[in-house]
């Protein structure tokens, strides 16, 4: 559900403390726990560190990402892979075509 018109986009305000004591070209890393702030376009430029539950993802923001949120660019669960026994006979056969591949490039090369 989307913030009503008539409140503004949220942006945390120690964020924009944050930001007014920093220039983008420091290269500095702003950390934030707001993951629900939405990015502004006097953000472009900076570089901020956003905490997905954790550690804090580098996210250096550009002009695509004006109007989304900081929580879109930190995800906060990390995939694996999907398991069970056709994952593995096709990791087997990457693995089989690599060798294959390594052994034909090494022969080729004498």
């Amino acid at each position: 559900m989307s913030r009503s018109l008539y409140k503004g986009p949220y942006v945390d305000e120690k964020l924009l403390k944050k930001l007014d004591r920093s220039k983008p070209a420091d290269g500095v890393v702003i950390k934030t726990w707001s993951r629900d702030s939405m990015i502004s376009p006097e953000m472009v430029g900076y570089t901020f560190g956003v905490h997905n539950g954790r550690e804090h993802i580098v996210v250096l923001v550009t002009e695509e990402m004006v109007g989304h949120r900081f929580g879109e660019f930190s995800p906060t669960k990390k995939f694996h892979r999907h398991g069970g026994k056709m994952q593995k006979e096709l990791d087997q056969k990457k693995k089989e075509s690599e060798i294959a591949a390594a052994k034909a490039a090494k022969a080729s090369s004498k």
